[in-house]
C-alpha cells in the first residue's frame, strides 16, 4: 500500500479483486475522502473493507438483520481510546457491485459516489445518523460541504432529466 498522507491509521482490505480494475486509484480516493471527512470533523483510525455484494449481504444480515446487499455499512467501535493513540472509530465496508449499480442509476460518476460513500461511512463512525429529518439534514449538510470542498457535486440533488 502506498504511504498514506493521513494523520491517522487506515487499514484497507480488498475483498474483491475487481476493485483494482474498476477503480485503479481506490487507495488514493480512500485516503482523500477520509482526510476530508476528518478535517471537517475529527480524526480517528478506521478500517475499510472494499468488497462485493455477497460479503456485504452476509455482513448486513449478521449485523443488521437485513438479508440483502447494500452500498455501505459502518460499524462504530465500542472500545475506549488508548491513551496516546489515535482513537479507533470502527470499520467501513463498501460493495463495489451495489456502488457501481447505484451510481449508474443516479447518473453519477462512480468515483464521486465512492468518495461520497466513504465520507458517509466515516460520519456514521463518528455517530452521525439520518434516522430522523433533523439528523438527516445535519448529516447531509456536512457531507455536501465535505464533497464540495473536493469538487464533488451535491449527492442529494436530483439531476435534471434530459429532454
Amino acid at each position: 500500500m502506498p504511504q498514506s498522507n493521513l494523520d491517522f491509521p487506515v487499514d484497507i482490505r480488498v475483498g474483491d479483486g475487481t476493485w483494482e480494475t474498476r477503480i485503479p486509484q481506490f487507495e488514493t480516493l480512500v485516503h482523500s475522502a477520509l482526510k476530508a471527512a476528518a478535517s471537517a470533523t475529527q480524526t480517528g483510525a478506521c478500517d475499510v473493507l472494499l468488497s462485493d455484494d455477497d460479503e456485504i449481504k452476509a455482513l448486513n444480515k449478521a449485523w443488521r438483520g437485513k438479508d440483502k446487499p447494500t452500498d455501505v455499512l459502518s460499524f462504530p467501535a465500542d472500545m475506549p481510546p488508548i491513551p496516546g493513540e489515535e482513537p479507533f472509530l470502527g470499520d467501513i465496508a463498501i460493495s463495489l457491485t451495489t456502488m457501481v449499480s447505484d451510481a449508474g442509476d443516479m447518473d453519477k460518476p462512480v468515483e464521486a459516489h465512492f468518495f461520497h460513500l466513504l465520507v458517509h461511512g466515516y460520519l456514521h463512525l463518528l455517530g452521525h445518523d439520518h434516522q430522523n429529518d433533523e439528523d438527516a439534514e445535519r448529516m447531509e449538510a456536512l457531507e455536501i460541504a465535505i464533497l464540495d470542498s473536493h469538487g464533488y457535486a451535491n449527492p442529494y440533488v436530483e439531476r435534471a432529466e434530459s429532454d
